[in-house]
């Protein structure tokens, strides 16, 4: 994951836009970003209130299993079966 610009720098672009009047576009090329980055920061401060970049949050163990005592006896009744799709058979 690339590092998100500075929070210094993207204040700067946004009151360009919106203090200065600077047009998005012309905004992008002066800043070397994509039009896109510009139009998130501002979804982004219109959403929050600030353009501030969201915390890194490394990849969590996201585990789908939350019972294993359930998963385990699944297991060994229906360990011969998939569940097709449909996840009928852990369901119950």
């Amino acid at each position: 994951m690339p590092k998100p610009y500075s929070y210094d720098f993207r204040q700067k672009v946004i009151q360009a836009i919106e203090l200065d009047g600077l047009k998005k576009c012309e905004a992008s090329e002066l800043s070397n970003i994509s039009r896109n980055t510009i139009n998130l920061w501002l979804q982004r401060k219109a959403q929050t209130g600030d353009v501030q970049a969201l915390p890194n949050r490394p990849p969590g163990n996201n585990h789908k299993i939350t019972d294993w005592e359930k998963f385990r006896a699944n297991a060994l009744t229906h360990g011969d079966k998939t569940s097709g799709g449909d996840g009928a058979i852990m369901a119950g």
